[in-house]
């Protein structure tokens, strides 16, 4: 299995995608470190990937907080003896709206979360990936890229943009130790938020939820949305040796919405 033996953090664990990436790495071989601000939540998702706890470790970080980073890093480290990736999913994305009606102090806190704390922890993480190199994955957005339609998030595309711009700059200073930085944009994606988008627009609009999925599935070229799972398989082959000649790389998982 691509991740057996390897040790994994996972920020943002929650009911979707963080869930699912960690679960994915355990299902690989791997030891899956959940990290997230509510404790509860962690111990749910862990007890549900490994009933037996002998392959997951949990604790509650805020990734704005320096000090929490870099007790997760350090727990894999505890627990386990190593640390070889690190993928990002803890996010701000509840902040709506555009640049004429910003209110920017609200966006200097997507800021902190998305680029800051994302930054904060794969710095927490170094010591560790130093050791025998390794990968980090970030967890950015289609609309890092492109305008979304439907939705209008400026400052978590703008957040996740500079993300992306910042994998850049980590490719090549980590290079030297083998460490490699991608990202993973997801367009829509089956899961939690989307279905709960769904749910409310065709409630609010008195339409069948099939009509509103319908306007998603109508632009891409497959006729099915990809999925939380689908993300998370292309995040765990980002942090395998499989992928080990691919760095400073965008992969986007969209079901061929936009195609570059």
């Amino acid at each position: 299995m691509p991740l057996t033996g390897k040790t994994v953090v996972v920020s943002g664990v929650g009911a979707g995608l963080g869930h699912q990436i960690a679960a994915t790495v355990v299902r690989d071989g791997g030891n899956a470190v959940l990290g997230a601000r509510t404790g509860a939540n962690l111990a749910r998702s862990a007890a549900e990937i490994d009933p037996e706890g002998r392959r997951t470790a949990h604790r509650a970080t805020d990734i704005t907080d320096e000090a929490q980073c870099e007790a997760l890093a350090g727990l894999a480290l505890e627990r386990f003896g190593r640390l070889d990736a690190v993928i990002h999913v803890a996010a701000r994305d509840d902040h709506f709206g555009g640049v004429e009606d910003a209110d920017f102090a609200a966006w200097r806190s997507v800021v902190d979360v998305n680029l800051l704390g994302t930054l904060r922890m794969t710095r927490a993480c170094l010591p560790g990936l130093k050791e025998r190199g390794g990968s980090v994955v970030l967890i950015g957005t289609q609309s890092s890229v492109a305008a979304p339609t439907q939705v209008r998030q400026a400052a978590y595309a703008a957040s996740k943009g500079a993300l992306t711009s910042a994998m850049y700059s980590m490719a090549q200073e980590f290079g030297p130790y083998r460490i490699r930085v991608n990202t993973v944009l997801p367009g829509w994606m089956w899961g939690p938020p989307v279905q709960a988008y769904v749910r409310f627009t065709a409630h609010s609009e008195g339409v069948p939820e099939d009509e509103v999925l319908g306007r998603l599935t109508g632009r891409m070229a497959l006729p099915d949305l990809a999925t939380d799972g689908d993300v998370a398989e292309a995040a765990a082959f980002l942090a395998s040796n499989r992928a080990r000649a691919i760095t400073g790389q965008s992969l986007l998982v969209n079901a061929g919405e936009l195609m570059r």
